[in-house]
């Protein structure tokens, strides 16, 4: 499902990163692990088409995350660590946006809505 091959990113001359290789296969969590400075907010970056490396291949799903970066992206869920938030959304507002941006056809938007807030344990404050 990932697949990352001799990435590198370069800041002024400086690695971020320097031939990193992993693979993540459908229905695998992973996650990275690291004081830092280790890069792992730069691959993940890289990973969402954000920032393109220096060197090396990235793709998700088997698409290219620059030559194919729309496609990438429909495969892959990331959030930052500095999430931009709407302070004046409330939950169901955010989400259904969220749901808009990501193209969930309208019919299915309030069910997908819902399941995403019962797996993220939302309930209790989607009033909020």
């Amino acid at each position: 499902m990932i697949k990352v091959e001799n990435l590198t990113k370069r800041y002024a001359g400086q690695p971020a990163i320097q031939d990193l290789n992993f693979e993540v296969g459908k229905g695998e969590i992973m996650g990275f692990l690291g004081p830092n400075g280790a890069g792992k907010t730069t691959t993940m970056r890289i990973l969402a088409s954000f920032m393109p490396p220096t060197s090396g291949r990235a793709t998700v799903a088997g698409f290219d995350v620059f030559e194919q970066s729309l496609q990438a992206r429909a495969h892959l869920g990331y959030m930052p660590e500095n999430v931009p938030l709407y302070n004046d959304m409330r939950v169901t507002e955010y989400l259904d946006y969220r749901a808009a941006l990501k193209g969930v056809p309208h019919r299915r938007v309030a069910e997908r809505v819902g399941d995403v807030k019962e797996l993220c344990g939302l309930k209790e404050v989607e009033k909020n």
